[in-house]
């Protein structure tokens, strides 16, 4: 089987709370039993290290001030961080923009679709619990079929 062919997957747009916040997309498209994660991300702010967490969340709804609605990292199999299904690698930032590719085995497309894609405002310490201490969320999206 090829696992390069295209086969239907997911997408989200991401959006910060204001019109000059970061904006940006989020592909899962299938590899086999793998799913192939591409990020690109735009008018990041300046930060300290240059790094931004990135991770999937419980919650399907980015409505309100600091996205209270995206809950917790999606966990289904309630692991410690950094070991939630919704725990990605961070975004390095170059003049504001941020471009990721990655392959992972913690989840499906279709398990995450209707769930969100959350943009911290610092890095992921990859210890803290419960999740990474990785500062104030400031970009979201939806994720939704392709």
């Amino acid at each position: 089987m090829d696992t390069l062919a295209y086969t239907p997957g997911a997408a989200a747009h991401l959006t910060g709370p204001s019109p000059t916040g970061p904006v940006g997309t989020v592909h899962l498209q299938p590899r086999g039993e793998r799913v192939l994660v591409t990020v690109w991300l735009k008018g990041l702010p300046d930060s300290e290290t240059g790094f931004f967490a990135l991770h999937i969340h419980e919650g399907t709804n980015c409505s309100g001030s600091g996205f209270p609605l995206t809950l917790s990292h999606y966990n289904p199999a309630g692991q410690p961080h950094p070991r939630h299904a919704g725990d990605l690698p961070p975004l390095l930032s170059c003049a504001g923009e941020a471009y990721l590719q990655v392959l992972t085995d913690r989840f499906t497309v279709s398990e995450v679709i209707g769930r969100t894609v959350v943009i911290h405002s610092g890095p992921d310490d990859f210890h803290s619990q419960p999740a990474g201490n990785a500062g104030e969320k400031i970009a979201c999206g939806v994720i939704y079929p392709t």
